[in-house]
């Protein structure tokens, strides 16, 4: 069989602007909330996609850590590839794709740094070899080998022990979102999607786009 053959017609579920609540993130809480009880495998990996200076843009696999009524947050390493370019363009993307309920959901806006006070608490919450891990590697710079990596961690458990601290380079994002969209696989590829936009004055348009 070939790649352009590859193909599976969903029936699971529909979605009308009636099913949907008000506020994007309170339905996106349902479905998350229903991932969850289908026992979705890592239902809070999301793709967080960013773009640097020159346009490119570059996408990733992130867990997604917090969601509220001020936003999408997560976690990382400031000085990493996603976080220099986030420091050049404040926008980003998120997907959920959850192939078991046949539904993603896409959401766009803008991306800002939450507070030291915040990053603090979800570092000291981490697995402490979660936490020496952070330390120890200068995510997405090239290295010459496994072996000094390990010969810096090595180095780092034996500088902290059991009470490491959150450097300045690792905290959390929040994105704000401007833009969510839900999207319900249907047979034939004649799909639903629910879109929101954020309007001027902090109400949300909601409306049907066609698949």
């Amino acid at each position: 069989m070939s790649i352009a053959d590859l193909r599976k017609d969903y029936s699971r579920a529909s979605l009308s602007e009636q099913d949907v609540f008000p506020n994007p993130i309170d339905q996106f809480s349902k479905w998350f909330s229903e991932a969850l009880a289908a026992e979705v495998p890592e239902a809070n990996a999301m793709s967080v996609s960013t773009v640097d200076a020159g346009g490119r843009p570059s996408s990733r696999i992130l867990l997604i850590k917090d969601v509220d009524q001020r936003g999408f947050t997560f976690f990382t390493n400031y000085d990493s590839r996603k976080g220099s370019e986030l420091q050049n363009n404040q926008f980003a993307a998120l997907l959920f794709y959850w192939i078991e309920l046949e539904r993603q959901v896409r959401i766009e806006g803008r991306v800002e740094r939450i507070s030291a006070d915040e990053s603090d608490a979800y570092f000291n919450s981490r697995p402490l070899k979660s936490r020496l891990a952070a330390i120890a590697s200068a995510q997405s710079r090239p290295i010459d080998s496994r072996e000094t990596m390990e010969r810096h961690y090595a180095e780092v458990e034996q500088a902290y022990g059991g009470q490491p601290v959150r450097p300045p380079h690792w905290g959390g994002y929040r994105l704000v979102p401007d833009y969510m969209e839900f999207w319900q696989g249907r047979p034939s590829r004649f799909h639903d999607r629910i879109a929101y936009r954020l309007q001027q004055d902090g109400s949300w348009q909601r409306q049907r786009l066609q698949p």
